[in-house]
């Protein structure tokens, strides 16, 4: 298990990062926590620069009550014991037409060489990809009610790594607030708290 010091010196190596001219700054990074599980959001939206933090708006209040609902943790806690990641770590801007632009193929491309440093730090033995645009870097494209309350045995740039996909708990999304999206969201949870890596310790550094 890598120590939070190291997390820390990644992050800050992270956080220097200006690989895209159309993405705005600043970076958004978790919390520097050594653990075997590694969540994967899609991308900041706008209040997350501002708050300093991945998940900070209306999906986070979502995806925490997620959370305590199925391991009893609080926000603070699952930050804390979870490593935060993302698709694209910068927030990629509004399209004309309204709402978050989506990342270009070659700006996802240039944030997930991070994403390989950060499995081969971290090395977890779960990854939770949160939304359509994460777990399309995980597995091969298939509609939410296939994937969504199963578990995966996969392999990512070598390493590894039991799969546990979840859905974006964006408020503009009704999939996880109906069935057969409720059922098998609840499913998925219920695999989550019962993974190993969960119970296993994490060292937290800085917090923010």
């Amino acid at each position: 298990m890598p120590t939070f010091s190291s997390v820390e010196k990644y992050l800050a190596a992270l956080r220097a990062c200006a690989c895209c001219p159309q993405m705005h700054k600043p970076v958004v990074v978790g919390r520097a926590v050594a653990s075997r599980v590694i969540l994967v959001g899609q991308a900041p939206g706008d209040k997350e620069p501002k708050l300093g933090r991945p998940f900070a708006w209306t999906a986070g209040k979502t995806l925490f009550k997620w959370f305590n609902a199925s391991l009893g943790w609080t926000e603070d806690e699952v930050r804390d014991r979870i490593y935060f990641a993302a698709v694209c770590r910068c927030f990629p801007g509004k399209k004309e037409t309204g709402g978050d632009r989506v990342p270009a193929p070659d700006e996802i491309a240039n944030c997930a060489a991070w994403l390989e440093r950060e499995f081969a730090l971290l090395k977890p033995q779960l990854v939770l990809p949160v939304g359509k645009l994460a777990i399309a870097q995980f597995m091969p494209p298939a509609p939410l009610n296939d994937v969504i309350g199963k578990e995966f045995s996969i392999e990512y740039r070598g390493h590894a790594v039991d799969c546990i996909p979840l859905p974006h708990p964006s408020g503009a999304s009704p999939w996880h607030r109906m069935e057969p999206g409720k059922t098998l969201l609840n499913r998925a949870l219920k695999l989550v708290a019962a993974h190993a890596a969960l119970r296993m310790p994490a060292q937290v550094g800085s917090k923010s």
